[in-house]
């Protein structure tokens, strides 16, 4: 592949990460719009959606569903977790601004670093962990603690991307083995929507055909997410364009801003600052090195 060739695909690849933002971000706005329905109901409906894409995708493949039996166990780890991640990350979603919400999330690269001691028994380095301790001084901005039971939702908010981080390094593990992405999807997608669906049926709350529409845009633009984020990583390297994943952050203020008028405060964005200079650092760093 020639220069301009290589040009043309990073340029493809930085296309589809800044789409895959915006539509996590969308999908943000829905589970917000959604109201008052619980948390498991939302979560339940945006899997839903994400299952049939998964069972659809794979049965045009040639191994249909077959799974590999070594990578089941971290696979169920890899679900457990991320259902967490999306639960924490959808109640924190519904009472917080989407702004914030949306950036304690992005905290999971770093939860990853520290999980992969324990996970893929990689020792990340001073630098690394320089990252880390940044990443939550700025993180604390956010929160701000001294709030009190007011800081709850933040509380939430960093434990989903605690789950979130846990997940992709599993998700790491199981790609090592040899286990195909849309594999992994459907496998957490089933996992997390059967969870979900005993507190669905003890505690259904009737939604409206607004509402309806309005999960059903929240799993749509969760797809579509996906979609887009895969196709930027098979254009270009993650050292490369992983970066540009955190306009999302940008997506979330626009959009918080225009359809629910609410606007990070001085603290909030300080965190925001040093939170995206502890991510470009770590982008920066992992370019040079590889």
């Amino acid at each position: 592949m020639n220069r301009t060739e290589t040009g043309t695909e990073w340029r493809k690849g930085i296309l589809f990460i800044l789409m895959s933002a915006f539509f996590f971000s969308l999908m943000s706005v829905f589970v917000k719009l959604a109201g008052d329905l619980p948390t498991m109901q939302k979560a339940f409906f945006r899997n839903l959606i994400a299952v049939v894409i998964a069972v659809v995708t794979l049965s045009r493949t040639l191994e249909k569903f077959a799974v590999k039996s070594e990578c089941i166990p971290d696979l169920m780890l890899r679900s457990a977790f991320g259902t967490i991640g999306i639960l924490c990350n959808f109640w924190a979603i519904s009472h917080m601004i989407l702004a914030d919400a949306n950036m304690l999330n992005k905290l999971s690269p770093f939860f990853a670093i520290i999980m992969s001691v324990f996970i893929l028994k990689e020792i990340p380095s001073r630098f690394e962990w320089s990252l880390v301790v940044l990443a939550f001084i700025g993180a604390l901005f956010v929160i701000k603690p001294t709030s009190g039971i007011a800081s709850l939702p933040a509380l939430v908010g960093v434990l989903g991307g605690f789950g979130a981080g846990t997940a992709y390094t599993f998700v790491r593990k199981v790609s090592q083995k040899g286990e195909r992405g849309p594999v992994i999807v459907m496998f957490f997608s089933i996992f997390s929507s059967l969870v979900c669906l005993p507190f669905v049926l003890i505690d259904f709350h009737p939604m409206t055909l607004q509402q309806t529409l309005i999960l059903l845009g929240a799993g749509l633009s969760a797809a579509g997410g996906q979609l887009a984020v895969t196709a930027a990583y098979r254009y270009a390297p993650a050292r490369e364009i992983s970066i540009f994943d955190y306009s999302q952050i940008l997506w979330a203020a626009l959009l918080g801003f225009f359809i629910f008028g609410t606007t990070p405060d001085l603290l909030s964005v300080i965190g925001y600052v040093i939170i995206l200079s502890a991510a470009l650092l770590r982008w920066y760093h992992t370019k040079k090195n590889t």
